[in-house]
């Protein structure tokens, strides 16, 4: 009883159950009304019944003198129904009755209400009243078809509710059909068969309902397909130094390698690549889980970027890449976490030099976009290099975890692959985006561009603290 298809049944079949019974009694209630009019009033007042005739009367007379004669043809004609017929002037008193010892008496309050109305013109010139002599007899016609209308409607009743009961269980059935196919599927889901969808059909209700859930579906499939390469790739990146440190602790105990400080370092630059990876993706596991706390102020971008490019002066000289400053006098400041947006500029421009050889160029520019009446505006900073570019199939998938665009580049080589991840977590934490753009010719180069809102705040200048 406490199924969805049950109650609506239920509540179905009651709507049409006193839907029909409603129907019925006032079809049949109607048709007795009907019947229960008195004939022989009907007969009397038609066009040219005795109440016409006698109004006609009165008119050529001008009094009741001689009306036993109408009545007494009236009576010849309305066999049907034997009938005792008074007449009365208007004043109530009786000039015509059969038999007459009625003559000249007057009529009760009683009489005159259920007396029919003669008028002559405008005015009310007698009353007839008829009265049948006998009150048995047999059935009238009208009686046996009542009866019979009778018997008929409720049989009518009883197959319009069957049917009606019938078709409401099938459209219940029908109705909750698909929230039993969404149950399944939720089961189904719940037991990790995440590819598990439904079919979209129905109302526009239960169609919006199933997109939904095949979305929610969709989606959780996709996350629990990236926790899955998620694992696997740390698990891969974790692998290479741990398996450097078991081998080489093992060489030292079994005197393959001198315990000296030579070996000692060796290890411990492998912790420190390990230590390295495992903050990377803490601090990418906060970010993407809204917890990556932020101590936003207004700041000036281009003084950070000056900050930033100060710290990377050397390494670029070192690797004879020069790095160049486009910065406009006039950009408007931004509500940022200095530490992190320097994070950000770290890790692009170790990318940018990572793939740009000797004699390239890095380009780090910035600029205003004032917006539109649908945008925001915006400050944007990009980051642009004379390196070997990115393929076109690739461009959507650099700011992935672990993605490199050359696998040829390993962990040691081409960084742990977090970086880009990173950079786009911090920059959609400050309601900011970031995106890539190449044309994948080598000497071209790419460019990273990273968009932050506008601080209404006053500008604000001073030191900004590098994270390395």
């Amino acid at each position: 009883m406490n199924r969805l298809w049950v109650r609506l049944s239920l509540t179905f079949s009651v709507v049409i159950v006193l839907g029909v019974a409603a129907t019925v009694v006032s079809a049949f209630l109607a048709a007795e009304a009907r019947v229960r009019q008195d004939p022989l009033t009907d007969q009397l007042q038609a066009p040219g019944g005795l109440v016409e005739q006698l109004g006609a009367f009165y008119s050529r007379q001008g009094d009741w003198t001689g009306v036993d004669l109408l009545f007494t043809g009236a009576k010849a004609m309305m066999t049907r129904w034997p009938t005792r017929m008074v007449l009365a002037d208007r004043t109530g008193r009786v000039v015509y009755a059969a038999p007459e010892e009625d003559l000249g008496q007057q009529l009760s309050a009683e009489e005159l209400a259920r007396a029919l109305p003669i008028q002559h013109e405008t005015s009310v010139v007698g009353y007839l009243l008829a009265s049948p002599l006998a009150s048995e007899g047999p059935p009238r016609p009208e009686r046996i078809i009542l009866a019979q209308l009778g018997r008929d409607l409720a049989l009518a009743a009883v197959v319009s509710s069957v049917i009606g009961v019938a078709a409401g269980v099938l459209v219940s059935r029908s109705l909750t059909a698909p929230l039993n196919r969404l149950a399944r599927a939720a089961r189904a889901i719940g037991a990790r068969h995440l590819s598990q969808r439904v079919e979209v059909s129905g109302s526009a209700e239960v169609v919006q309902l199933a997109q939904a859930f095949n979305d929610m579906a969709a989606a959780l499939e996709q996350a629990e397909t990236a926790r899955r390469n998620l694992v696997a790739d740390v698990a891969h990146e974790l692998r290479t130094p741990l398996s450097v440190l078991q081998g080489n602790l093992r060489a030292v105990l079994d005197d393959v390698y001198p315990l000296d400080k030579a070996e000692v370092a060796q290890l411990y630059d492998e912790t420190r690549l390990l230590s390295r990876l495992v903050n990377d993706l803490h601090q990418l596991a906060q970010a993407e889980a809204g917890q990556l706390a932020l101590n936003k102020q207004p700041c000036a971008l281009a003084e950070l970027v000056r900050t930033a490019a100060v710290a990377f002066t050397p390494i670029a000289e070192a690797n004879e890449v020069s790095l160049n400053l486009d910065l406009p006098a006039d950009l408007p400041q931004v509500t940022v976490d200095a530490a992190r947006m320097t994070q950000v500029l770290h890790n692009l421009l170790t990318n940018a030099l990572r793939y740009t050889p000797a004699k390239g160029n890095i380009w780090v520019r910035a600029g205003y976009d004032r917006g539109t009446d649908n945008r925001a505006a915006t400050v944007w900073l990009a980051v642009q290099d004379t390196g070997e570019g990115i393929p076109a199939e690739h461009l959507l998938h650099v700011f992935e975890r672990f993605y490199r665009a050359d696998p040829a580049r390993s962990r040691t080589s081409g960084g742990s692959g977090l970086g880009l991840a990173i950079v786009r977590a911090i920059v959609e934490a400050h309601g900011g985006q970031v995106s890539a753009a190449s044309d994948g010719v080598p000497g071209h180069g790419s460019t990273f561009t990273v968009r932050l809102p506008v601080s209404d705040a006053p500008a604000q200048t001073g030191s900004y603290r590098n994270v390395e």
